[in-house]
């Protein structure tokens, strides 16, 4: 406990960061703060804010983060994105021994690695597309011209370690497909291209520990993005325009399927607390898992605290159990 105030749990939010989320954490971070600040007789909240370019802050100045997160209980880590989703911090904590909410540096690494993650979900006989990698200075035209021929087309192409679907674009053409690749490359060193599956998009939420389950699956939300958006976008996420329903309309054996692959995701991946799982679902119902968030947004338009309004749970309750679990 602080030495300043024995009576009360301090809660370090970090948010911000050098990642192109920036500004989806600093939202996350914000709504984390405003949600600790209306128990102060139980939370001492300080506001840690890292600057795009890397620096610590704590109270308008620059530390180091040892000094920036003295005296410290909890870490409620609020970055999106590198840097705070990919182990880095994760590392730095650790080795503080601050405890801290989300996944460990090792499950972290591994479910930012857009590549690795899909390599584990194969491993683990979860159905994801096909895919191809491609590095930013090994990959050659012949391994476009692979693509090209050997896909159905369009094809999704991903940076392997970004979230927000920030740099993804389709591809219908070769043109496209290499200016797709350049694109992502800038955001990542590696790139996926994907086979793009066509169906009902879903996203399902778990949280560890919590009404008497190891894992528990939230319900999962449907997605319903604008009718000339190709894939759940930026902007989209964003924007207000995405029809986000929650429950969603699935029937009872695809709410069943999809509550179970994501509890399957999180546990195999090793990720803890809680995390938020993306699908899609085909007209012949096979369901195709695309990625995990280790650290899902957590802004009042964010899909996580619609999965936990779902189940009859505040946002309040929500942050007390998950401070509880880093605890």
């Amino acid at each position: 406990m602080s030495i300043l105030e024995p009576s009360k749990i301090r809660v370090a939010v970090i948010r911000g960061g050098p990642s192109s989320e920036y500004d989806v954490s600093m939202k996350t971070g914000q709504h984390v703060l405003s949600i600790i600040r209306e128990r102060p007789e139980l939370y001492d909240p300080l506001d840690i804010f890292i600057s795009k370019s890397g620096e610590w802050h704590r109270s308008g100045l620059v530390e180091e983060p040892h000094q920036a997160l003295r005296h410290t209980d909890v870490v409620w880590n609020a970055l999106h994105g590198s840097y705070g989703e990919d182990g880095q911090v994760q590392r730095l904590l650790e080795r503080m021994q601050i405890p801290f909410t989300g996944p460990t540096s090792m499950a972290a690494a591994l479910s930012m690695d857009k590549h690795l993650t899909k390599e584990h979900y194969k491993r683990h006989s979860l159905l994801t597309p096909r895919h191809e990698l491609l590095r930013a200075h090994s990959y050659t035209d012949d391994h476009l011209l692979f693509i090209f021929k050997n896909y159905l087309h369009p094809v999704i192409i991903k940076p392997a370690s970004s979230g927000s679907s920030i740099g993804m674009k389709v591809a219908s053409s070769y043109q496209e497909l290499r200016e797709g690749v350049a694109e992502a490359l800038r955001h990542s060193k590696k790139v996926l291209v994907e086979e793009l599956i066509r169906g009902k998009e879903a996203t399902c939420g778990v949280v560890d520990d919590f009404r008497g389950k190891r894992h528990y699956a939230l319900l999962p939300i449907e997605i319903r993005r604008p009718k000339n958006a190709q894939f759940f976008n930026y902007t989209d996420k964003y924007s207000g325009e995405v029809e986000e329903i929650s429950p969603g309309n699935f029937s009872s054996t695809e709410r069943e399927a999809l509550e179970d692959l994501a509890i399957q995701a999180h546990s195999t991946l090793g990720l803890r607390h809680y995390s938020r799982s993306d699908f899609i679902i085909t007209p012949k119902g096979k369901i195709y898992i695309l990625e995990t968030n280790s650290l899902p947004g957590f802004t009042t338009e964010s899909l996580m605290p619609k999965a936990i309004g779902s189940v009859g749970w505040s946002p309040q309750s929500f942050v007390h159990h998950i401070l509880s679990l880093a605890l």
